[in-house]
């Protein structure tokens, strides 16, 4: 009888080497043809302006108690002016593309799980598969690409949202000249900052949840009990790779570009 670590390790090798299969799968089919344009729209619009109240939301009231919390400490150390500094460098650097990946994580990633495993487990891929049209190429494809495309769309928003939402507290509560906000927020700001930890992150975080929970959508078995935990298992597993790999693309860009 094989150790219940010893059946674990087979299948999450088994597993990851199933998602690099598909993920390759994925890459070589949306750089050949033939590409299913009417579904890369679709899927464009279904991540970038189906997310886009939920980004809103986040980001104005993230960067909101930001400024609040924030304000109070600068406060001891008479530093309130730069608190535009702080808002601006958190939100562009790490709270602006890490809360927008774990909202398209909650909604784009358990939908995608739901919606593919949903068709796995009523036999639609295997009917595709029979019509002679490749499953991966119709249904990872598109929305591979709108993940890519369209998490650094919404992340970018997120934070000018968190930014504006800063303003208003500085204004309002903190009493901050906002003349003197919007500098200190262009001040504490790089162009390394802003085109690297900015950018750089929310394409590979847009990657890494749609692949994720196409992956676990494509491998979907037993019924609608198994839709189920499929949906659970790709925003548990999206967050935490998120996360984890958040740290290591900071690490990589510190080290190329500071």
């Amino acid at each position: 009888m094989p150790s219940f670590v010893e059946s674990w390790s087979k299948n999450a090798a088994l597993e990851v080497q199933e998602y690099i299969r598909l993920t390759l799968a994925a890459v070589r089919g949306a750089f050949s043809r033939p590409l299913y344009r009417h579904d890369i729209i679709e899927q464009l619009d279904a991540v970038g302006i189906g997310s886009l109240t939920v980004v809103l939301l986040t980001g104005i009231f993230t960067g909101m108690a930001i400024t609040a919390q924030s304000g109070l400490t600068l406060d001891q150390f008479g530093a309130r002016a730069v608190v535009g500094r702080l808002v601006g460098a958190s939100m562009i650097k790490e709270l602006g593309p890490v809360l927008t990946a774990l909202m398209l994580t909650g909604r784009v990633g358990s939908g995608i799980a739901a919606e593919l495993g949903s068709m796995m487990v009523t036999d639609q891929i295997n009917a595709l598969r029979a019509l002679g049209t490749d499953p991966i190429r119709k249904l990872v494809v598109p929305r591979m690409l709108a993940g890519f495309i369209m998490t650094p769309v919404l992340t970018v928003i997120s934070d000018f949202v968190g930014i504006s939402g800063g303003w208003l507290v500085a204004r309002f509560q903190l009493q901050v000249n906002s003349g003197l906000y919007w500098s200190s927020v262009r001040d504490g700001l790089y162009m390394q900052d802003v085109y690297g930890m900015g950018l750089v992150k929310p394409f590979v975080f847009g990657f890494i949840i749609v692949t994720v929970a196409c992956h676990v959508g494509m491998r979907t078995s037993g019924g609608t009990a198994g839709v189920g935990r499929s949906t659970t298992v790709a925003v548990v597993a999206g967050s935490v790779l998120v996360i984890a790999a958040d740290f290591f693309v900071n690490q990589i860009l510190v080290a190329l570009l500071y």
